[in-house]
């Protein structure tokens, strides 16, 4: 910059510093948050998994052995210099020639690939992840592969066709409650003890959404209209008790697949022989099979309990917050603790809907909200790209998605400030700014004035005054109030009055 502070005084400078005085701020340290102290969580220890779970290298190493089908043909894909992103039945034809597998077994691991991100789909063709190139070195990236397919399970094996829709979602959002029964049993479960648990959850599902069929609602007593409603909603009868049997059989399926449990087939008998298994197990179907999870799914399971119990104690509740609320919630954190707060907040919803949030989020008003959007969809990652990439044509969230972007496709975080022109840098300097002017102190709005791109503060002011940012000004008098430099305060002053009236 063309001016700094030595030893008290105010030095002038001809030329830039030698340093890399590129916008760092925005990418590593979130806005006004990266030197203040961490939040006080208390002292709580990091957290060890349950007894006999195996060490993450050997999570790992039973993680690739499972997918061995979906490296193969991600390397087959990256072999086809750019592989069509729907697989079309000739390079299914071809990929099941190369690897000597039927064209299903293709198609199937074809999809593994793309949910893990071995394999990403880039403007009509696919092209291999950086998942896949750290797939061999990185234990770390191959446990995030895997907990991707688990959270993907009912993508990875679809419902059957014949399903109705509706009682597969209902299903679908039932399974987390079963994951967390399996996961907290640290055993094998009875089916019939599954299924009892899975019609409680559809049936509070639907009292939640107080779904009563028209005919029962025409019917209700007015005195009772809460025991109507509960049995309706209730999935009692036998038309629905055999669509969720059905339902379940192809849960368990799907998760058996992705290597998250096992089934087996179990005698009935219960602690005082035969007769004691009790009636209503011989009502369910599978009542002489029990599930159990396998290590990868346990510890899996235990991540996502641990990310919400953590969230669940932290200060101000950041889990059950809308995306705004809990943004700000993490914004007095240091960065490894917010990123801890934004896979707990994550892993309580849906992607698609999470992601949604932290994008509208970012196009509020507050710049510092603008920018923890964005580092938490970098905690998201792929699902994320769509949404990113739909929003670069907005000038407001722009720069923010191109830096994602760029990261996201491998380029070292401070490379990936080339992806923005003079002009976006510029923006994004003076939205960082902002940020900084509303919730940060003058002595950081000051140091950041040293991460703008041009060599001199004459050339800063003419590029910020022509970027048409609408903070601009309130930037510019911020930064003279705060710089302690008179001569240069004087000329930031000068170029706000001059925005402000529409001056050269």
């Amino acid at each position: 910059m063309g001016f700094r502070a030595v030893n008290g005084e105010t030095a002038s400078v001809t030329s830039r510093t030698p340093r890399d005085s590129r916008l760092r701020l925005v990418r590593n340290r979130p806005m006004a948050t990266a030197r203040r102290p961490a939040v006080n969580r208390g002292s709580r220890p990091a957290p060890r998994p349950p007894e006999g779970t195996p060490p993450p290298a050997e999570l790992a190493r039973r993680a690739r052995a499972g997918l061995t089908g979906a490296v193969a043909i991600a390397h087959w894909a990256a072999a086809e210099h750019g592989a069509p992103g729907a697989l079309s039945d000739g390079a299914a034809a071809r990929a099941a020639a190369a690897l000597g597998l039927s064209e299903p077994e293709v198609r199937r691991d074809w999809d593994r690939a793309r949910l893990i991100g071995l394999i990403e789909h880039h403007a009509g063709t696919t092209r291999p992840g950086w998942r896949l190139q750290a797939w061999d070195r990185d234990d770390s990236a191959v446990l995030r592969g895997w907990v991707a397919l688990l959270d993907a399970w009912s993508l990875a094996c679809p419902a059957p066709a014949a399903a109705e829709p509706t009682a597969v979602a209902e299903v679908v959002e039932a399974v987390p409650q079963l994951l967390s029964l399996l996961q907290l049993s640290a055993g094998p479960m009875q089916i019939s003890a599954l299924l009892d648990m899975l019609r409680q959850r559809v049936a509070e599902l639907r009292t939640e959404r107080c779904e009563v069929p028209q005919d029962a609602a025409e019917l209700q007593d007015a005195t009772e209209p809460q025991e109507t409603a509960q049995r309706a909603g209730s999935p009692d009868d036998a038309e629905d008790t055999a669509t969720l049997e059905g339902l379940l059989d192809w849960v368990l399926d799907a998760l058996s697949s992705v290597g998250a449990l096992t089934v087996r087939e179990e005698p009935q008998e219960g602690p005082d022989g035969p007769e004691s298994a009790g009636s209503a197990a011989e009502e369910a179907k599978g009542d002489s099979r029990e599930a159990e999870l396998s290590a990868l799914g346990s510890w899996a399971v235990w991540v996502k309990l641990e990310q919400i119990c953590v969230a669940a104690q932290s200060p101000a509740g950041n889990i059950e917050q809308p995306a705004p609320d809990m943004l700000r919630g993490c914004a007095g954190l240091t960065p490894g603790p917010a990123r801890a707060e934004y896979r707990a907040w994550l892993a309580a919803r849906p992607v698609g809907s999470a992601v949604t949030e932290l994008i509208e989020a970012a196009r509020g008003d507050d710049a510092l909200l603008r920018g923890l959007a964005f580092e938490a969809l970098r905690v998201v990652g792929a699902p994320a790209e769509p949404a990113v990439r739909a929003v670069v044509g907005e000038s407001c969230l722009r720069p923010y998605a191109l830096l994602w972007l760029a990261e996201h496709e491998g380029a070292d975080p401070d490379e990936a400030l080339d992806a923005l022109t003079r002009e976006e840098a510029t923006w994004l300097w003076v939205d960082t700014a902002a940020a900084i002017s509303d919730h940060g102190e003058s002595p950081l709005l000051v140091r950041h004035l040293e991460s703008a791109v041009q060599g001199t503060v004459p050339a800063l002011l003419e590029e910020v005054r022509a970027v048409g940012h609408p903070r601009t000004v309130q930037v510019l008098v911020a930064l003279a109030a705060a710089h302690p430099d008179p001569a240069l305060a004087k000329a930031v002053r000068r170029a706000a009055f001059q925005v402000h009236t529409g001056g050269a």
